[in-house]
């Protein structure tokens, strides 16, 4: 995933600028970053953020940078922003997305001329380098953005400063959000909405699929007109990704959260009686209490993530590195758990691994019972838009690994279907396998057409391909 933050102000904005691109360190955990434009000309700072937050890694640029206009993001993947030089002018670029078609781009590229893009370790192509390189291959920023919308099969919203102004667009499909914020003498750019309001900034509006805007400090100029009927935005990012105190499209994460778990406890009635419901820290706490507040039944925290020395959202990419963190993080409070019932809601389940081993420790801690509630529906695809998820392979999902185990290497799409829907004895099966592998006293995944109801969005607009495989 990643997140992105700009400025375009009449004075200099690099404080500002630090502090947006910081509060989205929920969303990536790799690499930082900040370009910015000023009497020096195009400067930048990127560094690794793996193990220290970005706060830390950048305080000093902040004393060293200076200019009015600003981007900077926060990645999990490569290096950004670039700056480039082009019969278009020297630009800096960041984007968020997922290219499935990179391949047929980068060979397309090469036949139709001469040219190279750098490799980063590993023989990888920097993916917003290419999405520069094919916005220069247009006469006007705009058209390249356009052209690079429709070319990526997957997903790419844009930010592009150059030494005048800002460009900002959308995906194509609205499949992450980009909103803008106004103050006196002052427009920011920022892929959550929450994070310029602490620095005096208050809404002004909400990029819609598709739509590409020109911003400097006096203006926001539409450039291409949004595409309301294209609209897809991914709904993991009310249900994992997001900060509590976002809003997609009106929306609002933590409220949406609560009314989440409210359903799942309407869809268990009476079948169950845990004497406390907790939710695994962080995105799990929401959803419980809407559970909690609807069943009656008392909210408790029976483990506790450890804040000092994990303060965010650190994972490396190594899953045995990140199983062994994920452990450390959370510590049990004995007194709540032994001879207890504990009701669980994370947010998902996909490899399983690290709610097994939560589970197991609730056991050895004197847990009489652990029902788990996971907040959405099963993770049967693996997401073709976003790069929320490091499983390199669909069958590393368990219901992927079960699916496979049941029906052989080779499942039909039809039979593939029956286990997303929840009337069928497929989807019946496949979750009490689950459940039995995760040693779960019971089991029972959110709904999807509950999980819609809880967004509140027309269905039609909500990406759900990860749970239902369609697009």
């Amino acid at each position: 995933m990643g997140g992105f933050f700009g400025v375009a102000s009449k004075k200099d904005c690099v404080l500002e600028l630090f502090y947006g691109v910081d509060y989205h360190s929920h969303l990536g955990t790799r690499r930082g970053g900040m370009a910015v434009y000023g009497a020096g000309g195009f400067n930048r700072a990127i560094h690794n953020i793996e193990n220290s937050p970005f706060r830390t890694k950048f305080e000093r640029d902040v004393e060293e940078l200076h200019g009015s206009l600003g981007i900077g993001c926060i990645s999990d993947y490569e290096p950004q922003p670039l700056l480039l030089q082009s019969h278009l002018g020297s630009f800096a670029i960041t984007t968020v997305g997922k290219i499935n078609n990179q391949d047929e781009i980068l060979n397309k590229a090469y036949q139709d001329g001469r040219t190279h893009f750098l490799e980063m370790s590993g023989g990888q192509i920097n993916a917003t380098e290419l999405v520069g390189s094919l916005i220069c291959r247009k006469e006007s920023i705009t058209e390249g953005i356009r052209y690079v919308q429709e070319l990526v099969d997957g997903s790419m919203t844009v930010l592009i400063m150059t030494k005048e102004g800002i460009y900002a667009a959308r995906d194509l499909h609205g499949r992450t959000p980009v909103v803008i914020g106004k103050k006196e003498g002052a427009y920011c750019v920022s892929f959550e909405n929450f994070a310029y309001l602490n620095l005096g900034y208050e809404h002004y509006k909400e990029l819609g699929p598709g739509e590409i805007v020109y911003i400097t400090p006096e203006s926001v100029e539409t450039l291409v007109e949004p595409q309301y009927n294209k609209m897809k935005i991914c709904s993991f990012l009310w249900v994992y990704y997001g900060y509590p105190t976002s809003a997609y499209e009106g929306v609002n994460v933590e409220e949406m959260r609560y009314r989440c778990g409210s359903m799942l406890a309407k869809r268990d009635g009476d079948s169950v009686h845990p004497d406390i419901v907790a939710g695994v820290p962080d995105s799990g706490v929401a959803h419980a209490i809407g559970y909690a507040n609807e069943s009656g039944i008392p909210y408790a925290r029976p483990f506790i993530k450890y804040t000092p020395t994990w303060p965010r959202s650190f994972m490396p990419t190594n899953q045995s590195q990140r199983d062994l963190i994920a452990r450390m993080k959370l510590i049990p409070v004995q007194a709540l758990i032994e001879n207890k019932k504990l009701l669980l809601i994370d947010d998902s389940i996909v490899r399983g691994t690290q709610l097994r081993e939560t589970t197991e420790f609730l056991y050895r801690s004197g847990a009489k019972e652990v029902h788990v509630r996971p907040a959405c529906p099963p993770l049967v695809y693996g997401c073709k838009y976003l790069n929320f998820s490091r499983s390199k392979s669909e069958m590393e999902l368990i219901t992927r690994r079960v699916i496979r185990e049941r029906e052989g290497d080779n499942c039909p799409e039809e039979v593939l279907e029956e286990y997303t829907n929840p009337d069928t004895c497929r989807y019946a099966q496949m979750i009490e396998e689950i459940r039995r592998l995760q040693n779960f006293t019971t089991l029972r995944y959110h709904r999807l057409d509950d999980l819609l109801a809880s967004i509140g969005l027309e269905p039609c607009r909500v990406c759900t391909y990860c749970f239902d495989g369609k697009e």
